[in-house]
């Protein structure tokens, strides 16, 4: 296997792979020298990947010598097609659970090691906990990653651990208290958690089901009590119309359609 890889290997292309994610995880951008040393090698190796780069658009010049990342491959993940698909097949869905709740919500994927949120639908109120499009989360620690690994078979469980080991996230494997909970949450059908980012806030998740019964996605209500009680329902109100939407988005994606045409 080692001897096929590097057979194929694209010395440039890894230079530029190797760069673009460095600079994924930097504010403000590093020199050129910077970029050198932080992958071990020349800063002559770069410059001409950097200044390709640049020209495509994909980095961009800040402070007179640094490189930093640009939107452009935000803009071309929003393209692709599976979560700019879903994103728009549950849109309407997403809305209508933010006016019956009065609270945001958000639509998560299982991607390269993360949850990432795809999609997002604002609080129709003032006040709402709202998250960038495009955030990784945590796997083992908010509502999403818990609905996520619950509703997903033992093998694809473990793989999926094991991918988000690989980002360099900290080892670890499921300890046995939470592989007891993923039972209650698949026989809820929903995990209801305080936030563990956000005092106050908890965090209401159910998953939108693929036609094998596994979760495709994932839709969390970042719970906030209001003082005025008459403008949000509560949180027994809030998780059924969150289990009616999630129903409904996989119908809409396929699940449940052999049974309705038997």
């Amino acid at each position: 296997m080692a001897q096929t890889e590097d057979r194929y290997r694209a010395p440039a292309l890894d230079k530029g792979l190797d760069i673009l994610e460095l600079l994924a995880g930097i504010e403000g951008g590093l020199t050129q020298a910077e970029i050198a040393k932080r992958l071990g090698r020349s800063p002559n190796e770069f410059y001409r990947m950097l200044d390709r780069l640049a020209r495509r658009g994909y980095v961009a010049r800040v402070d007179g010598d640094r490189y930093a990342l640009t939107l452009k491959l935000f803009g071309l993940a929003q393209m692709h097609a599976p979560p700019r698909r879903l994103a728009s097949l549950v849109t309407p869905l997403m809305r209508d659970l933010a006016a019956r709740t009065r609270q945001a919500n958000q639509l998560v994927v299982f991607d390269r090691g993360h949850p990432v949120v795809v999609a997002q639908q604002e609080a129709p109120g003032y006040w709402g906990i709202s998250i960038r499009v495009g955030s990784h989360i945590g796997l083992f620690d908010t509502g999403s990653g818990h609905v996520l690994l619950a509703f997903a078979s033992p093998e694809r469980r473990q793989a999926m651990v094991a991918e988000n080991r690989d980002t360099g996230a900290p080892a670890r494997d499921i300890p046995p208290a939470l592989e007891a909970r993923f039972e209650k949450i698949r026989a809820e059908g929903f995990e209801a958690m305080p936030s563990a980012q956000t005092a106050g806030v908890t965090n209401l998740s159910a998953p939108v089901l693929a036609p094998d019964g596994e979760a495709m996605a994932a839709v969390t209500i970042p719970y906030l009590p209001l003082v005025d009680r008459a403008e949000a329902p509560g949180v027994e109100e809030a998780v059924a119309a969150l289990l009616e939407t999630t129903t409904a988005m996989s119908g809409v994606t396929g699940h449940g359609t052999e049974d309705e045409g038997a």
